[in-house]
């Protein structure tokens, strides 16, 4: 594998600059941050304060992989609360603009089997206005993988005008959650992955997607709930690489068939001694370099 190794930050839980730091301690090419709330917020980055992080993170000799834009709650289900989401997500594209990255990942909930489901639709004229938006940035805002089988997220994709949505692979989301093969996930949705993360895990049981990942009549998606469930729950469990039943021999094979060269970022979501864990996911995928 010839590409860009990145960590995102916030798994290493020391604050954004410790962070910064240590990923480059730890060699990584690059990073993603979260830009949700706190001093990532978008609201709380002045121009000024935009130009020293990204003069900071330069000077580091690291790059911004993407942005993490994840809003929680039920994605982009609720037409009642997708005026300000949205508004919130295109600030966020803005912001990763200034900090040099086009990729903005998310999650936007659970996309209904049924094309003809009111929430189907509502979702989609949510990720039409995004994706437009995004298109005229030169940007992306890319959904992860995990909450529906990669078929079916592709045949919701290609209802839209444009590319600005795209995707945000995630091969342990899919075995963990809906037992989707993430080696032909990669070849299905090839046209639109624009960054991943690199993450392992098992499936313990079947699961409906929509208790992980929140819906409507469902308890909303948050971050904790997903990562907790994923150290300790009964349903699946993530793991360090190589440990889990992602087969990443195949799926690096499978994301340089496709001439996929972007970022390969580290998710650790779990455990303890998440700088161990990331420094040996480096390892780990530094086997696999040419």
């Amino acid at each position: 594998m010839k590409n860009p190794i990145g960590i995102m930050v916030d798994s290493l839980r020391l604050g954004i600059r410790e962070g910064l730091k240590k990923s480059k301690e730890l060699g990584a090419d690059g990073v993603q941050i979260y830009a949700v709330s706190g001093e990532m917020d978008p609201d709380n980055l002045s121009p000024e304060a935009r130009q020293e992080l990204k003069a900071y993170i330069a000077s580091l000799g690291l790059h911004i992989s993407a942005l993490c834009g994840d809003l929680g709650g039920h994605g982009f289900q609720d037409h009642t609360a997708n005026a300000e989401k949205i508004e919130k997500s295109k600030r966020i594209l803005d912001l990763a603009i200034d900090l040099g990255t086009t990729v903005v990942t998310t999650h936007i909930g659970v996309v209904p089997e049924n094309s003809d489901d009111p929430v189907y639709q509502t979702m989609l004229e949510a990720c039409e206005e995004l994706g437009v938006y995004a298109d005229s940035l030169g940007a992306y805002f890319a959904v992860e993988t995990g909450p529906e089988p990669a078929a079916h997220l592709k045949s919701f994709l290609d209802k839209l005008s444009t590319k600005g949505v795209s995707v945000n692979f995630d091969p342990a989301n899919m075995v963990m959650v809906t037992g989707d093969d993430p080696v032909q996930g990669v070849y299905t949705l090839k046209d639109y992955i624009v960054h991943t993360h690199v993450k392992d895990g098992v499936r313990l049981r079947e699961v409906d997607p929509r208790e992980v990942y929140g819906a409507l009549g469902f308890e909303p998606m948050s971050h904790e709930n997903i990562a907790a469930a994923a150290a300790t729950g009964a349903t699946y469990r993530e793991l360090a690489l190589g440990e889990g039943n992602v087969d990443f021999k195949r799926y690096f094979e499978a994301l340089q068939a496709i001439n996929y060269t972007g970022y390969l970022t580290i998710e650790r979501e779990v455990g303890d001694k998440p700088e161990i864990d990331i420094a040996n996911a480096i390892a780990f995928i530094r086997t696999y370099k040419e």
